[in-house]
């Protein structure tokens, strides 16, 4: 008999890493999430008052590419809202030419995936999604820029930080799991929104 190969990987639900720490869901951690929520939220107007050239049609566009390229690549599910923070917070407060929103979302994914992957993106592939419309120097280059404008400050919450908290509140694990589907779908829709920053 031949030996084969048996491969255990596929499409069946995820595989926790770690067990669910019940002292994470504390009141006490839940405010301390919020607090410091406050200092990573974007300015609501930014379209208003920073962004003369990008409307909020364009952002759509640019983040329902970036989700799709999340989605494509099987990212972790927090590298896409984490992406979408980081942009938001650089649109807040650096005006940025339409031509260059694409390489902001790039940049930003970029960096999501190397705080949120064991192997994150590589710019090779980021620049392959733009249709070769970037090269992996400019990309590069946004990213440094995103970097100094954020103050190297990455590590803010997404709303995914709270379903958790809010889910620990129901009575029960299986409506929990089917909420939890549920409500990650309505935080990527709000994401996607930006009326949801106002």
């Amino acid at each position: 008999m031949e030996p084969q190969l048996w491969c255990c990987e596929g499409d069946g639900p995820p595989i926790p890493r770690a067990y669910r720490d019940s002292n994470l869901l504390t009141d006490r951690v839940l405010h301390a999430l919020l607090r410091v929520e406050d200092m990573y939220l974007p300015a609501p107007n930014y379209f208003k008052c920073v962004q003369r050239e990008i409307s909020p049609y364009m952002r759509r566009i640019v983040a329902a590419w970036m989700l799709e390229v999340c989605e494509e690549q099987k990212c972790e599910e927090e590298v896409f809202p984490l992406a979408m923070n980081y942009m938001d917070r650089i649109l807040s407060v650096e005006p940025t030419k339409k031509n260059h929103l694409q390489l902001l979302g790039a940049a930003c994914m970029f960096l999501a995936s190397k705080l949120k992957e064991t192997i994150p993106l590589t710019a090779e592939k980021l620049c392959i999604y733009t249709d070769n419309s970037v090269t992996p120097s400019q990309l590069l280059q946004m990213e440094l820029l995103v970097l100094n404008k954020l103050k190297w400050d990455l590590a803010s919450p997404t709303p995914l930080d709270f379903i958790d908290h809010f889910l620990s509140q129901l009575p029960a694990i299986n409506i929990g799991r089917v909420c939890f589907f549920f409500s990650s779908s309505v935080f990527l829709n709000g994401i996607l929104d930006h009326k949801c920053l106002m």
